[in-house]
């Protein structure tokens, strides 16, 4: 793929505002399309007749997961190709590979032509990895990157509001707008193809932006023209470079650094005894931690993604018979879900995304500021199991209660999950040695998070049919309560890089004695 060159003429010390803002232009189209079949997979699947209405959950579970499993089978690849052709390519075939994809389960006849149009957009999606390597690259001042990496995860609040609010209102339009989609129109051929057309639409917009805006972040693949941007300019530059310059700035001998030797791939500054630096390893212990606690926590929220739906939308026992059989609330008797509507879930799953924007937009920066990265990684993995212990009370709220208790029960689960994920990000970065491997490493991790959102949405859907049958339906929540119990208690596996944290704190005191100075 031939794209267009661009010379960056961003200060690296400056917020990267511009490129952030592109790559999250190009980020918002991608959640939009992978959450709007959550609304109407449970439908969707049963309009397919596969199975009896009971096992209707596990098959939604395989159409969703089929995704997940193609991408976690080309995460790494993906990662490690962008590491020698750039970012750039892989990301925009990765919106193609999604654009294809929505038009396969959009004019799917069959449940097999939907799996393979999933399959299909997971095997050319890599755009995880290569996004977080983006971000990684973009961003070179630590005290930037609290702000910088809850973009991404802001832009997926964003587009959880508006995917699932599509799938919900649009999907099976002759019987919501009979007068707009009369019978015998195409829509009443392929009820669930106007969504993913809608989406379809929104990626193409995304793939020209990106390809005419976004910059190549690689640092070996951006353009020089003459000096580099980060090169000392005074009366001792030479005015011809000669070829140890082209590699790299000129020196400045006033500059406090000078005489030691600093790393390109962190930017730290080591004294001349520092021994060369070990080969970078992509599965050392302190990377594997930090992956291990992102899939964790990637198979606890997809199992909630995916259960939420079914549990709003299934059929409602009247709140006399749920009770009725003891007398008293159990928690081990939940018979049926909450018997909602397509379009109230719909609805309700854009005001969870409201929900999470306000998270992320507000909260987040300041108890990352207040408590710091390490601590509140572990305050909000602890504290996790809490979102699905609460879900199945929701079966015992009186009517009138039930849409506040809902939406507050959902401002609990995207305190904690929407905090933690920019988190994982930032300890995937810091654990990272070098700059060198890092597509490699956010391919590793979008392989492994990839994986545990397979087999997520099937084992809670299996949970999900056992317990109907048992008039238990809480007993795919409480699945999820036991691996977000496990998350909990792996999570103090996870190092604190103590050294990042001094640095961190010197540098900080070096600004307030700069600014005192200036004040004097």
């Amino acid at each position: 793929m031939t794209l267009p060159k661009q010379r960056s003429h961003r200060n690296p010390d400056e917020f990267p505002t511009v490129q952030l803002f592109l790559l999250a232009i190009v980020r918002l189209a991608e959640p939009i399309a992978l959450t709007s079949i959550f609304p109407y997979a449970w439908a969707l699947i049963k309009r397919f007749q596969i199975g009896d209405e009971d096992d209707a959950s596990f098959y939604a579970g395989l159409l969703i997961s089929s995704f997940s499993l193609a991408e976690a089978l080309m995460g790494m690849y993906w990662g490690s190709l962008s590491d020698r052709i750039g970012r750039k390519p892989v990301l925009l075939l990765g919106c193609v590979g999604t654009m294809i994809s929505m038009v396969m389960v959009g004019i799917a006849p069959n449940v097999w032509v939907a799996l393979l149009g999933r399959s299909i957009g997971g095997l050319l999606n890599g755009n995880i990895a290569v996004i977080q390597t983006m971000v990684g690259e973009l961003v070179t001042k630590p005290e930037h990157e609290p702000k910088a990496y809850s973009i991404m995860p802001f832009v997926w609040s964003v587009g959880t509001i508006i995917g699932p609010m599509l799938g919900g209102i649009f999907a099976d339009p002759h019987e919501s707008f009979p007068e707009t989609f009369p019978k015998g129109s195409l829509f009443e051929r392929f009820p669930y193809l106007l969504p993913n057309l809608i989406c379809a639409g929104l990626l193409l917009i995304s793939i020209l932006l990106g390809y005419f805006l976004l910059e190549e972040t690689h640092p070996d693949m951006q353009p020089r023209v003459l000096l580099p941007d980060d090169t000392f300019l005074s009366e001792n530059t030479p005015l011809i470079e000669t070829s140890d310059a082209m590699k790299r700035p000129a020196v400045d001998l006033r500059d406090e650094n000078y005489g030691t030797i600093r790393s390109r791939s962190s930017g730290n500054t080591f004294s001349k005894s520092v021994e060369k630096p070990p080969a970078c390893n992509v599965f050392c212990k302190r990377i594997m931690a930090v992956i291990l606690a992102l899939s964790i926590f990637t198979y606890h929220s997809m199992t909630f993604d995916h259960l939420l739906p079914i549990f709003f939308e299934d059929d409602r026992t009247p709140s006399h018979s749920a009770l009725g059989a003891l007398g008293h609330f159990s928690p081990f008797y939940s018979p049926g879900g909450l018997g909602l509507s397509l379009q109230a879930v719909g609805m309700i799953m854009a005001v969870q995304g409201i929900i999470a924007l306000f998270i992320q937009a507000v909260v987040f920066p300041v108890m990352a500021e207040r408590m710091g990265v390490y601590r509140l990684f572990i305050f909000v993995t602890v504290c996790h199991p809490i979102v699905y212990v609460i879900m199945p009370s929701l079966l015992y709220v009186p009517e009138r209660l039930l849409y506040p208790t809902i939406y507050l029960f959902l401002a609990i689960r995207n305190f904690f999950s929407i905090l933690i994920y920019p988190l994982l990000l930032i300890l995937i970065k810091e654990a990272t040695p070098s700059l060198s491997i890092l597509g490699k490493v956010n391919g590793l991790a979008a392989s492994a998070s990839a994986a545990c959102r397979m087999v997520a949405p099937p084992i809670a859907g299996y949970l999900y049919s056992m317990g109907r049958r048992m008039d238990c339906t809480a007993l795919a929540w409480y699945g999820s309560t036991v691996v977000a119990i496990l998350g909990a208690i792996q999570c103090f596996a996870v190092q604190r890089d103590k050294a990042r944290e001094v640095q961190s704190k010197v540098r900080e005191d070096r600004e307030v004695t700069a600014a005192s100075g200036e004040e004097c």
